[in-house]
């Protein structure tokens, strides 16, 4: 299996500095690379490649020897390869007919991580898996301590150092990772994901969604009012903007970190007590996306309700309880415990009435009253809307079982 690790660097207010020089001289390596392929478009219709540019990193070290020439080679051409990447998905989306999205100059806020291709080339993961502290050589940085919080399991293909508002990370990629199977429990579950509660199970159990952006909402918005005050002119030019931005990242930093514990905890209770589990296939992207505008025919320029208001608390709530990334991880911790995770279409699931629970597989709008209240319209069946959807999930799980057997 392949794994990513992700460990606290914990650098000396030096290498701190040098850490920060080494994103900026990668960032300022990818702006240049973009803006000579502009360049070379745009007055002489040339595409310029990676390979190309990649063959003239020797020179531009040579030429800066204190600045890029102080960082590893095959860190620059993994630069390099990220931007020819960024080209290859605008050129992608034009083909599919879909908004291209030219890749943009990367500002000191938008380039955070620099990857190492190659543990050993310019980079060195120096472990043992019983020490729980170890350190990380990076070219130009040197030995970083790294608070290792588990041990890493596999071997080590690339090294990326991340940086997280004033936090520096360390994110290991190992390929040939053992699976660690855990003991059959002979146990199957349905999972129906919510917005009211994280999560229902076929069993009936509910899981309270912490909503730790809604719980932090107070906070943040006067963090962000604070920083809004500050006048165009002076924003990234003095301490106190820089102050009150770093304040509000801190804030998100703080959510996403909530978020991602509370996943990985609950994940690892749903591997841990069954063997199947089976959830609804979302796009969560779709189902977030705003609606679509609607003018008014009658008077020009103007448009109609179309429900964006409204929508846009749904999505806000959905966005907050981060489905995607925990279905994801229960991916990842059912493959490593060599449980199995059976995602099924999620149409109708809570407006149909469960034959398993003594219902009639009645399908209607009408059976879910409320967010809360299934009512069949033909039999009557009454039951927890998120509790039928779950059931409903594991039932056609049972199905899709069947078909690939």
């Amino acid at each position: 299996m392949v794994r990513a690790y992700k460990f606290l660097l914990r650098p000396t207010a030096r290498q701190v500095v040098a850490l920060g020089e080494m994103l900026r001289d990668h960032r300022s390596l990818y702006n240049a690379a973009l803006e000579h392929r502009r360049t070379a478009y745009r007055r002489a219709g040339v595409t310029v490649r990676y390979g190309e540019q990649s063959g003239e990193l020797k020179a531009i070290r040579a030429d800066d020897p204190d600045g890029q020439g102080r960082w590893s080679f095959s860190s620059q051409q993994a630069t390099l390869r990220r931007l020819d990447k960024a080209f290859a998905a605008f050129f992608r989306r034009i083909k599919a007919g879909q908004t291209p999205g030219y890749p943009r100059f990367k500002g000191g806020g938008r380039f955070d991580t620099v990857v190492f291709p190659k543990d050993g080339d310019g980079c060195r993961w120096d472990s043992s898996p019983h020490t729980p502290q170890t350190r990380v050589r990076l070219q130009g940085v040197g030995h970083v301590r790294v608070h290792q919080h588990r041990p890493v399991r596999g071997c080590v293909k690339t090294i990326s150092v991340k940086r997280e508002g004033e936090r520096w990370y360390v994110v290991l990629a190992c390929d040939d990772v053992p699976a660690e199977p855990l003991a059959p429990t002979g146990a199957v579950v349905g999972v129906d994901m919510g917005t009211t509660y994280f999560l229902t199970t076929s069993g009936g159990v509910h899981v309270a969604n912490p909503k730790f952006l809604a719980t932090a909402a107070g906070e943040l918005a006067e963090a962000q009012r604070h920083l809004a005050t500050f006048p165009q002119r002076t924003r990234r030019r003095t301490k106190a903007h820089r102050a009150a931005a770093r304040k509000v990242a801190k804030l998100h930093a703080k959510i996403r970190r909530q978020r991602l514990d509370f996943h990985h905890k609950t994940a690892r209770a749903l591997v841990r007590d069954h063997d199947v589990i089976a959830h609804e296939r979302l796009n969560t992207a779709g189902m977030t996306r705003a609606p679509e505008p609607k003018p008014d025919p009658e008077n020009d320029g103007a448009f109609l309700p179309n429900g964006a208001a409204a929508k846009a608390a749904l999505n806000r709530g959905i966005l907050d309880a981060g489905w995607g990334q925990f279905l994801a991880i229960l991916a990842d911790k059912a493959e490593s415990a060599g449980r199995l995770v059976i995602p099924v279409n999620a149409r109708n699931t809570s407006r149909t009435c469960p034959p398993s629970a003594g219902g009639c597989g009645h399908v209607s709008a009408d059976n879910r009253r409320t967010q809360a209240k299934f009512q069949c319209t033909a039999c009557g069946f009454t039951a927890n809307a998120d509790h039928v959807g779950a059931t409903n999930v594991l039932n056609r799980a049972g199905l899709a079982r069947c078909d690939a057997a």
